[in-house]
């Protein structure tokens, strides 16, 4: 077993924000070398577990997955709605997600949203109803992104008043809306091409931990690791790995948006971003040490 692990944001270090698919072939083939070798990998991702079954693991299938996760020693592991559900990927492919019912919201919030959505912004997103924790509402792929942001900031304003008007108890930006008890159990929470409305105890923190317990009841953990993302929150993957005594470096792949100061290293890519950027680092590691691409 070489001395690294791997935890990595799917959209943006892996996934082109454009295409929303991986669209660097190196990826694909780099996760398959270091993955048959040994290293432990893990994706930690708000997004659902069938837009990680078909636009990432069918793609490193496609390249030889299944024969490199038979090695002996290989894992890999999936984290879907920021910890929200979850689902082992083995030689034969990704197995069931497990979906922790304790933070979905109730299915007449997630209709309202997806009523909001056809009814006043289907212009310009979509419902995602692939997801089974959380909601998110998504920009289109033909819409440009300053339309977006526009039509965003509008939708979110909406999602608000119509979830907290159902007694939800919201969070978004300075604006908080007890349920019943005094509770505040759920947050807006915006990206770049997406809204997210989930739970508070969801974040990637938690889906770094779930992905240490996986690796840890199937060998010893590298004391090495690496994560990888292009949101402030994804350094909460790091702030796990230090917090529990391991060796760690986080790989911010969009830099523009504020580099946080850690107790750890924070690693850029020069002047790459998103998938560029997670592609030279992928290249970097699998030279590093010392593995053939697999094609």
């Amino acid at each position: 077993m070489h001395n690294l692990g791997l935890l990595f944001d799917v959209d943006g270090p892996l996934a082109s924000p454009v295409t929303r698919t991986i669209a660097i072939r190196s990826i694909v083939t780099d996760l398959v070398s270091m993955a048959a070798a040994g290293v432990p990998i893990a994706f930690i991702t708000g997004r659902s577990g069938d837009f990680i079954r078909n636009q990432v693991v069918a793609p490193l299938c496609d390249a030889g997955l299944g024969e490199a996760l038979d090695q002996h020693g290989a894992r890999m592991f999936g984290v879907f709605e920021k910890g929200g559900a979850w689902a082992p990927i083995t030689g034969d492919g990704m197995g069931e997600v497990t979906v922790d019912e304790s933070v979905a919201l109730t299915p007449e919030a997630v209709d309202a949203v997806r009523r909001l959505v056809r009814e006043r912004f289907a212009d310009t997103m979509f419902f995602d109803e692939t997801k089974r924790a959380m909601i998110s509402v998504e920009q289109r792929t033909d819409v440009d992104a300053d339309t977006y942001a526009e039509a965003q900031g509008r939708f979110e304003d909406a999602a608000f008043d119509a979830l907290t008007g159902l007694g939800v108890g919201l969070r978004y930006r300075d604006r908080v809306s007890p349920d019943a008890s005094g509770a505040v159990p759920f947050r807006i929470d915006p990206t770049i091409i997406s809204t997210d409305i989930e739970s508070v105890l969801l974040d990637k923190d938690r889906g770094a931990q779930r992905a240490f317990d996986y690796f840890a009841a199937r060998g010893p953990l590298p004391r090495r690791w690496r994560s990888v993302g292009d949101s402030r929150s994804d350094y909460k993957m790091a702030d796990f790995v230090h917090d529990a005594g391991y060796e760690v470096a986080h790989v911010d792949v969009r830099p523009a948006d504020g580099v946080l100061d850690r107790p750890y290293e924070v690693i850029t890519i020069g002047d790459a971003i998103h998938d560029d950027a997670g592609a030279e680092f992928l290249a970097h590691w699998r030279r590093e040490l010392g593995l053939e691409p697999t094609g």
